[in-house]
């Protein structure tokens, strides 16, 4: 039997989302032609708009459509302190979860030599600029507790030192080899407020 090109385009087309494999994205899009074809063009075009329309926070390094993203642009947050992420959805689970008034800072992944990223990838140079500022106090690590997410917070810990800062990582609550962004409310909460400092 042959299938309609652009059904296969879009089948192959939606599988280059997480978690998603051939006969998830074959629902997907059986679903969207058979009973929701105006939201398939409204995920269209906000998808188009999306990638067309947000960069990234010229501080913080957090999706947005503007210079400075909310959370930097916002009165009120506290300076002295700055969370370390690795990426943009574990901001959105902090800032869900907790009631952390700070700022952010967000790495964009973890170092992994194997992988090629260093610290120029991370934007590690902008976050020591950022540190000598003055501004901060405490920079708390919410890397994740993986391996490279623990060579990852290592290696902020030492900058963090080296501008006399204080170091902080979160800790019990979060399970080993899991991620930010799919651990429950009240698990990171507790994980976030029983930070420790980092050795």
């Amino acid at each position: 039997m042959s299938y309609s090109p652009l059904l296969l385009r879009m089948i192959d087309t939606l599988q280059c989302m997480p978690g998603i494999g051939r006969k998830s994205a074959q629902r997907i899009a059986f679903h969207l032609l058979e009973r929701d074809r105006d939201g398939a063009t409204n995920l269209s075009a906000a998808l188009a708009d999306a990638v067309k329309g947000i960069g990234h926070c010229s501080r913080c390094r957090m999706f947005t459509e503007h210079e400075l993203c909310s959370i930097c642009a916002a009165t009120g947050r506290d300076e002295t302190q700055l969370c370390v992420v690795e990426s943009p959805a574990d901001v959105m689970a902090i800032e869900d979860a907790t009631g952390f008034r700070g700022l952010y800072f967000v790495l964009m992944g973890h170092l992994s030599p194997l992988d090629g990223i260093g610290p120029e990838e991370l934007g590690l140079s902008a976050l020591d600029e950022r540190l000598a500022e003055g501004a901060t106090t405490e920079v708390i690590i919410a890397t994740n507790p993986t391996v490279e997410g623990d060579a990852t917070a290592h290696y902020v810990a030492d900058m963090a030192g080296r501008h006399n800062i204080q170091a902080s990582r979160i800790a019990h609550g979060v399970p080993l080899g899991g991620e930010l962004e799919y651990v429950d409310g009240g698990t990171l909460s507790h994980a976030f407020y029983g930070r420790r400092v980092v050795d």
